[in-house]
């Protein structure tokens, strides 16, 4: 099976040499394998990249070839939908260029797709097997859960057989992408590429162990966290939006119910709070059911009853958390009370969303999830030892 491995590489000469020899033992008896860097450098890695493109030649290796962009557009993800648009074999394999992708799995990912008919295979940390261990710290672990955990909330259709939505390593099936739907921006095209589309994708996934930089430094930075939420809010705010929507109308409703309550009808301010808080949490779970999560119904674990249960006991732990933590901060900081609250609401809001999305109407995966269908000593070719032992190269 004739395999094209797209790098989008900015600045990483140190680790070309490298990734190309790996590569070439991994695909070099491939008849039709070739490697295409994606190069924005501004320091020497194109020299490096044709360099090493030349020996590859001279010595019948791996074909290896380069598109320099001297005006980038789109950043990485750019790049990337470049690079598939120059690609003339049937499936794409998709990696970063500083080795925290193991090489050896990319024909594994194209083959596991080939075999199984999909259109695309994401190689996973977040699955048996895998690994972010490569990710430097505990805070960059936390933010990248964290997201993928978000971008899962907002697609639940599109990413129900998807647990690392964020990886930049994955196997796609060209023919199956409408490239000209795509807008790329940041980082982040294996979102685009599931998100974007008119169809949704048949996708699988394979385990695989984030590893150290090789060389050079990580490019992440606030600033692509920043560029991250825009292509969230771009591709589909849709969902949200309506859950944002009810949220209001119902802080709005418990405002007027303990006033009628407590005002009107002289009932204790305590009890007409409970009352209210009560019969708001009812009401935003009838209207999200009706308007927010209609599609999904049917398509999880969970009966409307016990939907039902999930909803008012998260909401009622949360609200019970949230007014210790907002009298601690105003006491310890003096902050203004109102913008505390406000942070805490915006906070609060994000939770339950992820909540909903996540646990009460989360659709069943229509995809096995790795080593259901697959033994492991099949899947990745000795990459696992069948006690489940993780021999792969980092």
């Amino acid at each position: 099976m004739a395999i094209t491995v797209v790098v989008p590489t900015f600045n990483e000469g140190p680790n070309i040499v490298e990734l190309v020899r790996r590569l070439d033992e991994a695909l070099g008896s491939t008849p039709g394998a070739g490697v295409l860097f994606v190069d924005d450098s501004r320091d020497d890695t194109p020299s490096v990249i044709e360099r090493v493109s030349a020996e590859q030649a001279a010595r019948g290796g791996l074909p290896v070839r380069m598109i320099h962009r001297e005006a980038p557009d789109g950043g990485l993800s750019g790049a990337v939908v470049e690079g598939l648009r120059s690609v003339g074999t049937e499936w794409a394999v998709v990696m970063d260029g500083d080795l925290q992708h193991p090489p050896e799995l990319a024909p594994v990912l194209a083959r596991r797709g080939q075999e199984s008919g999909l259109d695309v295979v994401v190689a996973s940390r977040y699955i048996g097997g895998g690994d972010a261990g490569g990710l430097d710290g505990y805070w960059r672990r936390a933010v990248s859960t964290g997201s993928a955990l978000l971008a899962r909330s907002m697609f639940p259709l599109r990413l129900r057989n998807v647990t690392d939505p964020l990886t930049g390593f994955f196997a796609v099936r060209v023919a199956a992408l409408d490239l000209d739907t795509l807008r790329p921006r940041g980082f982040k095209i294996l979102l685009e590429v599931l998100a974007r589309g008119k169809r949704a994708l048949a996708v699988g996934e394979e385990p695989f162990v984030f590893g150290e930089r090789y060389a050079g430094r990580s490019k992440a930075t606030l600033r692509m966290g920043l560029r991250y939420l825009e292509q969230l809010a771009s591709l589909r705010f849709g969902r949200m939006s309506r859950f944002a929507i009810i949220g209001g109308m119902g802080a709005v409703w418990n405002v007027l119910i303990l006033w009628a309550l407590n005002d009107l009808a002289g009932m204790h301010h305590a009890w007409a709070a409970v009352i209210a808080a009560v019969v708001t949490i009812a009401l935003n779970f009838a209207l999200q059911e009706r308007l927010v999560f209609r599609d999904l119904l049917g398509l999880g674990r969970l009966g409307f009853w016990s939907r039902l249960a999930h909803s008012f006991a998260f909401n009622g732990t949360e609200a019970a958390i949230r007014l210790p933590i907002f009298v601690w901060i105003v006491a310890a900081t003096g902050a203004w009370p109102v913008l505390v609250q406000a942070v805490l609401l915006v906070v609060a809001f994000l939770l339950r969303f992820v909540f909903h999305s996540q646990v009460v109407y989360r659709p069943r995966r229509t995809q096995p999830p790795f080593g259901d269908t697959l033994s492991s000593s099949q899947s990745h070719d000795g990459l696992l030892g069948a006690s489940g032992t993780d021999k792969r190269v980092q």
